[in-house]
């Protein structure tokens, strides 16, 4: 007997890209990508809206559920990083002040 396997999960979370003066937060879905028994390659995401393999029909539902789930109950400082990196923020300014004086273009 096949069994799926998950080939990858990333859990949602946010990429910080540090710009002059400040910082760009950019959201990243979490999901799935997994080989089906009959050998199909899916990508499952907390918002799918196909949940059955289209080559074979094996359901897929719970595990969308178990992302959706997940992404709903993540912690104060996955949704909000910009409320938790102050300290990081204010050594950035420094640097950004620095490599960029008044005045400079």
């Amino acid at each position: 007997m096949k069994m799926s396997r998950i080939i990858e999960r990333i859990q949602a979370h946010y990429d910080t890209l540090e710009v002059p003066f400040g910082r760009i937060y950019h959201w990243h879905q979490g999901h799935v990508i997994l080989e089906c028994d009959c050998g199909e390659i899916l990508t499952l995401s907390g918002t799918s809206a196909k949940t059955t393999c289209w080559r074979c029909g094996a359901a897929y539902g719970t595990l969308v559920n178990d992302i959706h789930y997940r992404e709903e109950h993540l912690g104060d400082e996955e949704v909000h990083p910009w409320d938790y990196d102050l300290q990081s923020q204010e050594a950035q300014h420094l640097r950004d002040e620095a490599a960029y004086p008044e005045g400079s273009p």
